[in-house]
């Protein structure tokens, strides 16, 4: 692909993140990205399928990535089960907080058909994204630490609560008190810790 093309692209995925933060994902079209582009229609016809492909590019090129760099940051396999949980839930805390349209895509996939469909897309396997954090959770298991429960179920129970803190940080931006405090979170977190250790 030519360069121009490449910042072309980029440029349309930008505006579409920009899209999702000020209006919502429900309001992104494929014609208001096109106009908000200054390009017709069928250049976003050309590399996008329709507004679900879109979503999934943007989630696999844009969000995916930068997420499991992001929360895995300072993290090690090594550390105890508390403190290991607690970078995961700063480190993501901060992320989303600070990134609203990747939170809208990740918040949009697990509502929707779209993770599962961008992993088949991308013929990404579980567990080949956020590695550190399966093989921190089996040595937990086999330690005695940690429940004994599906990776799936320890995911949701670790990190579903997280993610509904997040969306209330953003519910409460606009009002005149924010409840969702470092101390609120540090709390909810020991509370999690708490119900999926034995």
């Amino acid at each position: 692909m030519r360069p121009k093309n490449l910042e072309k692209e980029q440029a349309i995925r930008t505006i579409a993140l920009d899209i999702i933060a000020s209006e919502g994902l429900e309001n992104l079209s494929m014609q208001k990205l096109a106009k908000a582009a200054n390009v017709s229609p069928r250049t976003i016809y050309i590399k996008y399928e329709d507004k679900d492909d879109l979503l999934i590019k943007l989630f696999i090129t844009e969000v995916l990535g930068a997420y499991e760099a992001a929360i895995l940051k300072d993290f090690d396999t090594e550390m105890d089960f508390e403190t290991g949980v607690k970078k995961l839930w700063h480190n993501g805390f901060q992320y989303l907080t600070n990134n609203r349209t990747h939170f809208a895509l990740i918040l949009y996939g697990k509502s929707s058909p779209l993770l599962n469909k961008a992993y088949q897309k991308q013929n990404i396997r579980q567990g080949q994204f956020f590695a550190p954090i399966h093989q921190f959770m089996e040595a937990k298991v086999k330690a005695g630490i940690i429940l004994n429960l599906p990776f799936d179920v320890q995911r949701a129970l670790l990190f579903s609560p997280m993610l509904d803190l997040v969306n209330e940080f953003f519910d409460h931006a606009d009002r005149p008190v924010q409840i969702i405090t470092d101390e609120v979170i540090a709390t909810c977190c020991d509370a999690v810790i708490k119900g999926i250790m034995k």
